[in-house]
């Protein structure tokens, strides 16, 4: 049986472990050739040379490609390497990133802001960059972002929220650029095992009151990277052609999608402005009905 994949180029950043990893071996066994990526190799492997070779060893093509595509030119010279060696790129998945240290926005020092956008947002644009226009010379492609529940909410990680925040912005913008020339682009926040959600780090977040014990709960059952890859591979193949401009979320045995709009409720001025006294009134009614406010009490 031909995989849903058959024939097809993709390109996967941040492809050396974890989630990156089971997606390439999932895409693999669906038909499309492959390059992986990594920023360098480890000793240990782990990185886009073993992930390389260990779909080369289920018969399926794959090359490893090691560099950091929050670089323009390195970014470039890795949807070269897609064409060099098997003469198109079809398929990118944006799912690198780093270490992103946490803090409070009053003591987050500029460098670790920098360095956050870049591994996230800087590089998903370089690849966006690079790989849209051979896309759109084929009239084909899909590109899937990876962002995270924290463009929704989080806490201590402006650096992080910031860059995921951005991510699903900047799908949604391409998505309506590129659809035009037969070329998708939608984000999902995947929920796995990771060095990301290692338990211990939550348990220690938990503690420190820096997660609730619901979110600490559902961190503790989830499930191993692979559960993630079948929904990026749909997300890729020629039966999603009609999904554009989405961003999806994933918990343990389940997907949900995100609105496409935030327009919820809204108050009007008969006048066309507002007075002070007529904001008073109305805000907490109606624009505000079902709201909480996100932050802790005061101790």
């Amino acid at each position: 049986m031909r995989g849903i994949l058959e024939g097809r180029v993709a390109v996967i950043t941040g492809s050396g472990m974890g989630i990156g990893r089971a997606i390439a071996l999932d895409m693999a066994r669906q038909g499309a050739a492959v390059i992986t990526n990594n920023r360098m190799p480890r000793d240990s492997g782990g990185d886009a040379a073993s992930t390389a070779n260990e779909i080369k060893a289920l018969g399926c093509k794959a090359v490893a490609f090691f560099g950091d595509i929050s670089e323009f030119d390195m970014a470039r010279e890795m949807v070269g390497s897609a064409v060099h060696h098997f003469g198109r790129i079809d398929i990118l998945v944006n799912n690198a990133g780093g270490e992103d240290k946490r803090g409070n926005p009053w003591e987050m020092a500029l460098e670790d802001w920098d360095r956050t956008i870049r591994s996230h947002l800087t590089a998903a644009f370089n690849c966006i960059r690079h790989a849209s226009l051979p896309m759109k010379e084929q009239g084909w492609g899909r590109i899937l972002n990876t962002t995270s529940r924290a463009w929704v909410e989080t806490t201590e990680q402006p650096n992080y929220a910031a860059a995921m925040a951005g991510i699903v912005g900047l799908t949604r913008d391409v998505a309506r650029d590129a659809g035009r020339y037969g070329i998708t682009c939608n984000a999902y926040s995947p929920l796995a095992k990771t060095r990301r959600t290692n338990i211990a780090k939550q348990e220690a977040a938990f503690k420190a009151g820096v997660i609730s014990r619901a979110m600490f709960e559902m961190y503790s059952k989830i499930a191993p990277p692979e559960s993630c890859a079948p929904f990026a591979t749909y997300l890729c193949s020629e039966d999603a052609a009609h999904i554009n401009g989405q961003v999806f979320g994933m918990k343990p045995g389940e997907i949900f999608i995100y609105p496409a709009k935030v327009e919820q409720y809204s108050i009007q001025s008969d006048a066309g402005t507002w007075s002070h006294a007529e904001l008073t009134k109305k805000v907490s009614r109606v624009l505000l009905q079902d709201y909480v406010n996100p932050a802790p009490k005061k101790d």
